[in-house]
């Protein structure tokens, strides 16, 4: 690829000038994709096993999002949600046939998604004479608006009191910290069937088990934030198809766009009845652009058959890690495409290194190496992935015996 006539430290040196200073961002000035890699602006080659963090669903430059782009940016980009999107319904129809879920509501965000899914939880408790309360769950994370840090760890609430009321939180996969907080007049419970940002950590199927049937004898709802997990990141559409568990309300957004800004909240009928007109709305969120290019997401996960490639590559993945047997691993965690490798050290520094060896992860939680990469990616890419791990984590084993 031809190199950019500006370096990677002049855009770095620009980006801390101008942009408001809230991401520590890696020095990479990042210009173009094709399929699983990435080229920055000095021409070096990425392999991507981050995927914009799961959102890049089908890697970059898809010939079938591009093609429903162009052809969808020549009829229509936006209209008002006064009018009916035939792209919104068509959509809509869709996620209503795999999710099961009967409404959907069309968003720009997982924070958005959360946000609404809030409110809508709330008007519904409300309607049965109960509070509003939300519990959501330690290690969570569901985005930086003010409701939603309300629902997340104490790290991200900090300097900004005060915090919205109307929230409390329980022990992730503890059962008896649930019902410490557990009450009939709950509106929610909020949780990730896969804790992302918490570690890569899954729910244990029992614990999820008995806070469903408690939630169905108290008429509290189920609330699944399935923004990162959602959209065949695990190897089924959804996360909860892992634990057949129907929620009352689910949240979604980065891998149903591959790219394009758009979010949904889905919820059953009963949820649904409890909403009335003006009780929410957005401007932008449903669009046809981003429906149409959501709609051929979806469609091309279908026709490639890439659920199950998805499940039989993340396993092959994390047995290979695995296998290592490195002293230096404490636990590999995750379902489909989305994998966790929890070290008994910092990740950065490891996160770093590949990065310098051409290959993008990252580290969250302190100590966990996160690789979610595009769905379409290959086992011989993923076994690049794999060599340039083992090459990281032997370079840092290295410098800590030193």
């Amino acid at each position: 690829m031809e190199k950019n006539h500006k370096t990677n430290s002049y855009y770095h040196q620009l980006d801390q000038e101008y942009y408001l200073p809230v991401f520590k961002r890696f020095p990479q000035a990042m210009q173009k994709g094709e399929v699983c890699w990435l080229w920055d602006v000095e021409g070096k080659k990425y392999l991507d096993t981050l995927a914009g963090i799961a959102v890049n669903t089908l890697g970059y430059q898809h010939p079938e999002m591009l093609k429903t782009i162009r052809e969808q940016s020549e009829k229509l980009l936006h209209i008002s949600n006064f009018f009916v999107s035939p792209e919104q319904v068509k959509l809509a129809e869709k996620l209503s046939e795999i999710s099961k879920m009967s409404r959907l509501f069309f968003t720009n965000s997982g924070a958005e998604s959360v946000e609404g899914a809030i409110k809508v939880a709330r008007k519904y408790a409300h309607s049965k004479g109960k509070d509003g309360t939300i519990v959501s769950f330690s290690q969570s994370f569901h985005g930086r608006t003010m409701a939603t840090i309300a629902t997340g760890q104490k790290k991200y609430q900090k300097g900004f009191d005060p915090i919205p009321q109307g929230f409390a939180q329980a022990k992730f996969n503890d059962w008896e910290s649930v019902k410490k907080v557990a009450d009939k007049n709950i509106a929610a419970f909020l949780i990730e069937p896969i804790q992302g940002e918490g570690g890569i950590n899954p729910v244990d199927k029992n614990f999820l088990q008995k806070l469903k049937a408690f939630c169905d004898r108290n008429d509290n709802l189920l609330i699944f934030d399935e923004v990162q997990t959602g959209i065949g990141r695990t190897g089924k559409w959804f996360a909860k198809d892992h634990y057949q568990i129907e929620p009352d309300i689910m949240t979604l957004a980065k891998g149903l766009g591959g790219g394009i800004p758009v979010g949904a909240i889905a919820c059953n009928e009963k949820v649904a009845e409890a909403v009335d007109f003006g009780d929410h709305g957005t401007t932008f969120g449903g669009n046809p652009l981003a429906c149409a290019v959501a709609l051929t997401v979806i469609d091309v996960i279908e026709k490639e058959k890439l659920l199950e490639k998805v499940q039989q590559n993340g396993d092959w993945f994390r047995q290979e890690i695995k296998n290592l047997h490195a002293d230096e691993i404490k636990e590999v965690r995750g379902l489909g495409l989305m994998t966790g490798i929890e070290l008994h050290f910092e990740a950065k520094d490891l996160v770093m290194d590949m990065l310098e060896n051409g290959v993008i992860a990252n580290a969250t939680a302190g100590n966990v190496v996160r690789m979610v990469p595009p769905l379409i990616i290959s086992k011989e890419e993923l076994t690049i992935a794999l060599e340039t791990f083992k090459k990281s984590l032997q370079k840092i084993k290295t410098a800590h015996v030193q």
